[in-house]
């Protein structure tokens, strides 16, 4: 068990004030808790939501805080849960929002907030997985997927939106249509294997799906986007459709025509992550671990960073846009 006396690395945003307010700083080790799990941190992901704390636009999150909303690592003290030390674990939760997050070297997680790593995924992969692959399974769930239905999932290069046309079309989805905001990205895709993605500098998403479709729409959207993208992904439902919102990358506020949701009997919902029980986490696991021990979902991470450079990293992420996940590793 680590020393808690000894200091640990980790990446604090001592203000919310965009970049600049990240600093290295040393903390002390947390101190073994008996209702908490102290695992060393291996890899961390990074997500837009830590950009989104960084720039004071989360109402919950205080400064000074520790970023960092999932990550990967070894159980060095169970508390009293029925972990094993020495377990690989990766987990999610209200790490890096309401309490200090991943971007450290030790942390003190919540039992019901971890999931065992199988031995045939890496760090850095298990990392890359909890907040994306959760999202996907536990909303196509939540809609009522059925195999044989199709999909509209927005952003084949983001996490979430590339996290939810895999698992779609692992469970079965009769088509998964995706977008991406260039024609590189599109051929990255294709290059990939994903497939009836729309290139949106060429073509609008509404048309784009109408296209795929012959102008039947989809049954599902799941929209990690927000702004004008959710006003086109609605337009996009076909009879009885269901569109879920669940990010606001591209902005809070949208236009809607209220017709395509009375005319084709659609509905909207918006999803949170962090609303779901510690059973819908334990059933997604259940569903998605098998996945990609198998081969038929493969979580892809562009890049991978040094612990001490986690502000270029999320630079990275939001300005240069890459197709898969950014990772941080302690």
């Amino acid at each position: 068990m680590q020393d808690s006396s000894i200091a640990m690395r980790a990446i604090e945003a001592g203000s919310f004030s965009g970049y600049d307010g990240l600093r290295n700083i040393e903390l002390p080790v947390p101190r073994p808790a008996k209702d908490r799990v102290l695992v060393r941190v291996t890899a961390a992901g990074v997500t837009p939501l830590d950009y989104t704390i960084l720039s004071g636009n989360h109402p919950r999150a205080k400064a000074p805080l520790v970023l960092g909303n999932e990550g990967a690592g070894v159980i060095e003290d169970a508390g009293n849960s029925s972990f094993a030390v020495g377990s690989r674990v990766m987990f999610t939760g209200p790490y890096g929002v309401r309490e200090n997050g991943t971007w450290e070297e030790w942390l003190l997680a919540r039992p019901e907030d971890l999931a065992l790593v199988p031995d045939a995924i890496g760090d850095v992969v298990a990392a890359s997985l909890p907040v994306a692959y959760l999202t996907a399974q536990i909303t196509l769930t939540l809609v009522g997927f059925k195999p044989g239905m199709t999909v509209l999932a927005p952003a084949i290069g983001g996490s979430v939106g590339n996290a939810i046309y895999q698992v779609a079309r692992a469970r079965g989805a009769g088509m998964v249509i995706s977008t991406a905001g260039s024609a590189a990205k599109v051929a990255r895709a294709r290059e990939l294997g994903f497939d009836d993605v729309i290139d949106l500098t060429a073509e609008g998403l509404a048309d784009g799906v109408r296209r795929i479709t012959s102008g039947a729409g989809v049954d599902i959207v799941i929209d990690s986007i927000g702004g004008a993208v959710t006003g086109e992904a609605l337009s996009s439902l076909g009879l009885g459709g269901v569109l879920v919102t669940l990010g606001y990358a591209a902005g809070r506020k949208t236009t809607i025509d209220v017709t395509d949701l009375i005319w084709k009997g659609a509905r909207m919902a918006g999803f949170s992550l962090f609303a779901q029980s510690a059973d819908a986490f334990a059933a997604a696991w259940s569903e998605l671990i098998p996945l990609i021990v198998g081969g038929s979902v493969k979580p892809i991470v562009e890049r991978d960073y040094p612990l001490v450079d986690a502000g270029e990293a999320l630079r990275h992420l939001i300005e240069d846009r890459p197709f898969g996940k950014v990772v941080l590793v302690a």
